[in-house]
């Protein structure tokens, strides 16, 4: 087996061959931080995350940079309504960015560059460019000169003619052709501005990402990964600029994933048309909404509904109650052989799976299979620690490399509610019938079922 990967720019599956054996180099487009990030921009930050793990998990050294875009015309305007500098509302932001990606087990990337502090690298890249022909100065603004790049608008699969066609560029008379984008803008009045050749300004949206690129991981990287809606104008941009410096391809696998959307309408803080992942999660886990937005392949689009979500709750709880039945039965189970378990089936399914351009529904898939042959097994007349054993590490294993291990709060709650069934068990075992009612009915007001079985009492969620 061996894992392949859907290229945007190639339009094709290619089988995944790291530029330096054994290390990948990913650059993920990060949030521009004006706001809470919705849980359609929740989608790339796990998606990513998810691939990171996964070719961590297969033995590859992943250096894995997210940029922060902190300085934007959104954020000066929201800086403007909340009466705080663009730092001020960067800062914010950033903040409330990690404390709801760490609730979705989204590890930190392994650099996390923020625009305006890599200002030099920035004018540094624009100096590049303009000596090379491709960039010019226009009023103080300084522009990308869309026709010196021969390449322009093979990822998106555009023609310069089709794009002023199809009206999808701005149109500025400083501009020497319609299709040339913006490398460093003027300053206007009173908004924040760095000392440039070109006079005070701030940096393009596109050249961030290229400049961070070179600096943090070189000129040539494995994965450049977004969602889709970034593939034009972001992603063309930036490859444009960069193999125009760099005279190499610049990066070897585009990856992109599909819209969430809402009502079905693209998921949109401009249209007002959009959930916060921070509401969304005062009523589910950050375990629920990961795997709710894994259960899909990520170039397949998700219909985001609060049903959707209670059918993520039910199907992600029925994986944890396997796993707590499995873990309650293995302190009082038979030794035994686990010869019952092929274990090697299962791992070769999902990794099958994931193979096939990270697929992750087929890799949920391959855990419900094994979740109702732990739960088959489990209502067998012999139970053996060894086959319970294996069945919890297999499960431990899959639910590992997806990052939907239950958080400390729900293992906590797990050891709270075997707790109380001890404590029920003594109790009924003392004819103490009172007290065995009261923790039932405490157990009932906390969700929890009770379940007489040949092998013992069992529990799950509601």
């Amino acid at each position: 087996m061996a894992l392949h990967v859907y290229n945007s720019l190639t339009r094709q599956k290619e089988k995944f061959e790291s530029i330096e054996p054994g290390k990948v180099k990913m650059y993920i487009c990060g949030p521009t931080v004006y706001n809470y990030f919705h849980i359609g921009n929740a989608r790339p930050f796990i998606v990513f995350d998810m691939m990171r793990r996964y070719l961590e998990s297969i033995g590859y050294e992943v250096n894995y940079v997210q940029n922060f875009t902190d300085v934007d015309d959104k954020i000066i305007k929201r800086g403007q309504e909340e009466n705080l500098t663009p730092q001020q509302v960067a800062d914010k932001y950033i903040e409330s960015y990690f404390a709801d990606a760490d609730a979705l087990h989204i590890r930190r990337a392994t650099a996390h560059p923020r625009v305006t502090e890599e200002m030099p690298e920035i004018i540094a890249y624009i100096e590049r460019l303009i000596e090379l022909g491709h960039a010019y100065e226009s009023e103080g603004d300084v522009y990308f000169d869309t026709t010196s790049f021969e390449g322009y608008g093979k990822l998106s699969g555009q023609t310069l003619d089709n794009l002023i066609v199809g009206a999808r560029v701005e149109v500025s008379h400083l501009k020497k052709h319609p299709t040339d984008f913006a490398l460093w803008k003027a300053a206007k009045e009173g908004e924040i501005a760095w000392d440039s050749p070109w006079g005070k300004g701030r940096p393009g949206w596109h050249i961030e990402c290229s400049a961070m690129n070179l600096k943090y991981l070189g000129e040539q990287i494995d994965i450049h990964g977004g969602g889709v809606d970034l593939t034009f104008p972001h992603h063309e941009n930036e490859l444009a600029q960069t193999e125009a410096c760099t005279h190499k391809p610049f990066a070897k696998y585009w990856l992109h994933n599909a819209f969430v959307n809402l009502g079905d309408e693209k998921m949109s803080k401009s249209t007002g048309n959009f959930l916060t992942t921070r509401d969304l999660l005062q009523n589910y886990s950050g375990e629920v909404l990961r795997f709710l937005l894994l259960s899909a392949h990520y170039r397949n689009p998700v219909n985001f509904s609060l049903e959707l979500a209670e059918n993520a709750k039910a199907g992600y709880e029925r994986i944890t109650t396997a796993i707590t039945n499995l873990s309650h039965r293995v302190e009082s189970a038979s030794e035994g052989h686990a010869d019952s378990v092929d274990a090697d089936r299962y791992r070769r399914a999902f990794q099958a799976a994931m193979d096939e351009d990270f697929n992750t529904a087929d890799a949920i898939t391959v855990i419900f299979d094994l979740v109702s042959d732990a739960n088959l097994y489990l209502r067998g007349e012999r139970v053996e620690k060894q086959a319970l054993t294996a069945y919890l590490q297999l499960l431990e294993e899959f639910l590992d490399i997806l990052a939907l291990t239950p958080a400390e709060e729900e293992a906590a709650l797990d050891a709270q509610v075997e707790s109380l069934i001890e404590e029920r068990n003594l109790a009924r075992k003392e004819k103490n019938w009172k007290r065995a009612d009261e923790i039932r009915d405490e157990l009932t007001a906390m969700g929890i079922v009770l379940e007489d079985t040949p092998q013992g009492i069992r529990w799950r969620r509601k």
